[in-house]
């Protein structure tokens, strides 16, 4: 693992990489009582580069497998009082991930849909890869999977404005109000988190140039208003885990909605995955690409 400690007083200390070991944190330690983690946009890349080069054995011999690499940055001050810390640890584990999905098939999954509950609002930290946007997520992912769902389709403001799914971004595949073929996915408006996948899979929609790609407002009423038109294509999620993850049905208002991405293929949804796996696992060139060693 790799931990580089923080203060207010000395800045940065030196990086340092150790065998896996516990963390040994103050009971007032900030990051257990205010949520005050956050992933800091400091330049890690040359520090991690030199962990996987070190646990380079660790990377399984499989393209059903790969090594999942977890920074981490949280707050260490010990003392209570809901402020900025003075000291903070920011460090870095690796573990080796199998398939995510465990039948090793392309498996769509089940969304429940509740206007009642908020993944993000205007003003907070949606946009942010922090701990507390999970923990909050929770107790509506545990009604989804009581209801027989495997994900929560995020909903947001009086229009059910359609999010994301579960830790994932969204993307539609459809026939637009205006006859167009299109791959749509939420604006980054504050409430959405700017998923690394996500932007990847926008960028490459943009290069084959075979469809309009747009980054749009949409609403649970131009979903439904679309499938009774017969013109949704697909519906998927995308994430760094799964990289993009069918959807085949919403649970939304006590209906049961049915998505066709499946009798579709998914077509699009599937080429994205191999183009994307293809970078990853390097059989397929691309300036994305970092070689460690």
């Amino acid at each position: 693992m790799l931990t580089i400690e923080w203060s207010s007083e000395f800045g940065w200390e030196r990086p340092h990489i150790k065998p896996l070991q516990n963390l040994s944190l103050h009971p007032g330690s900030s990051a257990l009582h205010y949520a005050i983690e956050a992933f800091d946009k400091e330049e890690l890349l040359e520090c991690i580069l030199q962990l996987v080069k070190l646990d380079q054995e660790w990377v399984p011999y499989s393209t059903s497998a790969s090594l999942y690499i977890r920074p981490t940055f949280i707050g260490t001050e010990p003392s209570l009082g809901v402020k900025k810390p003075t000291k903070a640890l920011l460090f870095v584990i690796l573990s080796p991930v199998g398939p995510y999905f465990s039948s090793g098939s392309f498996s769509p999954v089940t969304l429940w849909a509740n206007p009642n509950y908020v993944r993000a609002w205007k003003g907070g930290t949606g946009d942010c890869k922090m701990g507390g946007n999970y923990a909050s997520s929770l107790f509506a992912q545990c009604e989804a999977m009581d209801s027989g769902c495997q994900q929560v389709l995020w909903l947001y403001g009086e229009d059910n404005q359609i999010t994301e799914v579960g830790t994932m971004n969204l993307f539609l595949y459809w026939i637009n109000e205006d006859g167009e073929e299109e791959l749509a996915t939420p604006p980054l408006d504050g409430i959405i988190l700017p998923g690394v996948t996500r932007r990847s899979i926008l960028e490459l929609a943009q290069k084959w140039g075979e469809m309009k790609v747009s980054e749009r407002y949409l609403t649970m009423d131009d979903l439904t208003t679309a499938l009774e038109g017969n013109r949704v294509k697909e519906m998927f999620g995308s994430g760094t885990a799964c990289v993009v993850c069918p959807i085949s049905d919403i649970m939304y208002k006590g209906e049961h909605i049915h998505v066709p991405t499946m009798e579709n293929g998914p077509k699009l949804a599937s080429r994205i995955l191999d183009n994307l796996t293809s970078i990853q696992y390097g059989r397929e060139e691309s300036t994305w690409t970092i070689v460690v060693s």
